[in-house]
């Protein structure tokens, strides 16, 4: 059985998630022993309060989006002898105490890459959101060939020296769906698990027109040019 507290770091991106991020890291903590925050350019009390609950904060100068926050935690947590990573948002919409369904998971499948999947409860979802989620999934499953439930979730387990390999250039929120396609690509088991729908009244760092727009655009370059 895996020591996921020795061999797992939590990595949480964040921007301007002051009054979300301590109890976020509060309840990692119960199952992991690191939890790095990459701070994306806060211009709130994001780092000073995720620093005070106990998390270590790598701090970006600037806002470079969710995919370079994610890629910069990887590198420092494989820098630090981790083995995997347990990828969260910051604003608490993804419940710590699923956390042990993603051990689970990868102890009995082998994957290396287990991604939470929200649609079993998907009319908890704002309309909007889950049409976007249930829209770009059934893109994503027409283009690999496999069946990928929820391609947009940020609650995943990742193998850092598997994931680190990956060709993986997006900057914001597109990084979802290129890690997914890019760990098909090569030839990497990936697994589902079912997790908790939350959503809050507080604003998400999501823009869905300037977010699918962008969605779209890296579509767009993935798909093969006609001769």
């Amino acid at each position: 059985m895996m020591d996921w507290k020795r061999q797992c770091a939590a990595v949480i991106p964040c921007f301007n998630e002051a009054g979300r991020i301590a109890p976020v890291i509060a309840g990692v903590q119960h199952h992991l022993s690191r939890v790095i925050v990459v701070d994306d350019g806060s211009t709130d009390a994001t780092p000073r309060e995720a620093a005070r609950a106990g998390a270590e904060v790598i701090r970006l100068p600037a806002n470079r989006g969710k995919g370079s926050a994610l890629r910069a935690g990887w590198r420092h947590a494989r820098r630090l002898g981790f083995a995997w990573a347990l990828c969260m948002d910051g604003d608490g919409q993804h419940a710590a105490v699923d956390i042990p369904e993603f051990f689970a998971c990868a102890e009995r499948t082998s994957a290396r890459l287990i991604v939470g999947n929200r649609m079993g409860h998907g009319e908890a979802m704002p309309c909007l959101r889950r049409w976007a989620n249930r829209w770009m999934s059934r893109c994503l499953s027409d283009m690999t060939g496999a069946a990928l439930p929820d391609s947009q979730c940020g609650f995943r387990l990742g193998h850092l020296d598997t994931v680190l390999q990956l060709p993986l250039s997006a900057t914001r929120f597109e990084i979802e769906s290129e890690t997914l396609v890019a760990f098909l690509a090569a030839g990497e088991r990936l697994e589902f698990v079912p997790i908790q729908v939350i959503y809050k009244s507080s604003r998400s760092n999501i823009c869905p027109l300037r977010d699918t727009w962008r969605w779209l655009r890296w579509r767009a370059a993935q798909l093969p040019v006609s001769p």
